[in-house]
């Protein structure tokens, strides 16, 4: 099973998209609202070389915003 991480914030649009577009593909995933968590905050940043949010982490894979594509790329790899 794949480790899905997803930074977000309440106010984001995107944010919402992405976690709505993960829920109808039914993927579990850890939702972390980087504007309350600032240790996860900072991970993010570290993690991704980004301050803007979504942040999606998949496995070991980053995505920087709600890239479709890339998520189901992510999605679709098999484990190492």
């Amino acid at each position: 099973m794949k480790k899905i991480t997803v930074y977000s914030t309440q106010a984001c649009p995107w944010c919402h998209r992405a976690k709505d577009y993960l829920k109808s593909k039914n993927v579990v995933f850890e939702d972390v609202d980087v504007s309350v968590n600032e240790p996860k905050a900072e991970e993010m940043v570290n993690l991704s070389g980004q301050s803007g949010v979504p942040v999606i982490k998949i496995d070991d894979e980053i995505i920087v915003g709600f890239d479709q594509t890339r998520i189901d790329a992510a999605l679709a790899k098999t484990p190492k």
